[in-house]
């Protein structure tokens, strides 16, 4: 159990700096990481694309969601079932099919439980990226969750796909970098972590 106790004192640690920073230096950042994913050669070649639809405290995605549209890519969105760890990447039609899509209680739109119509992903041709959410990253690749292993069950899932696992990019803020993330053998480790550095 140490180190479920550990995790959720990180959370706490990570949820304060993000809680510290501006609107507008959310807003900044998430610009800086998006034209870095934008000339990612995972993300240029890519045609089959999954992406988180971003909370407050998360790299904004609405201009990631553009540029898919804009590039002629397929865009695929998280429909979370919140009584278990279960998540499927449905097919979004448009930017206007967007704005229609229902609110769930933790304030996320998604597709709705009934809504049978799109495609799945899984049932279809696989997925070549994944934009991974989470609270924390390491350099190694580790990832923070908020502790409901929506993607990491998800990930396993890919992996049984005859396309294979998809190349996985986390966004994230620079407030969001850890030294070390603790791990379990049920995390799994993500390809590549972009943010706002030096560089």
């Amino acid at each position: 159990m140490a180190l479920r106790a550990t995790k959720q004192a990180l959370r706490k640690e990570i949820k304060r700096r993000l809680n510290a920073l501006s609107d507008e230096e959310k807003q900044r950042q998430s610009v800086v990481v998006s034209q870095k994913l934008f000339r990612h050669p995972e993300y240029v070649k890519c045609r089959r694309i999954a992406v988180f639809l971003s909370m407050n405290d998360e790299v904004r995605t609405e201009e990631v969601i553009n540029n898919i549209f804009r590039c002629g890519k397929s865009c695929f969105i998280p429909r979370y079932d919140s009584s278990s760890s279960h998540m499927d990447m449905l097919k979004l039609n448009s930017l206007q099919d967007m704005k229609t899509l229902p609110l769930t209680s933790w304030n996320i739109q998604q597709p709705a439980e009934d809504d049978s119509s799109r495609e799945d992903a899984l049932d279809t041709g696989g997925l070549d990226l994944i934009l991974m959410p989470g609270l924390g990253f390491d350099q190694s690749g580790k990832r923070l969750g908020r502790g409901k292993g929506f993607y990491d069950s998800y990930l396993k899932r890919c992996i049984k796909h005859p396309k294979g696992k998809p190349y996985t990019i986390a966004l994230a803020f620079k407030e969001q970098l850890c030294q070390y993330i603790p791990v379990d053998d049920n995390d799994m480790l993500i390809d590549d972590v972009l943010y706002e550095d030096d560089k």
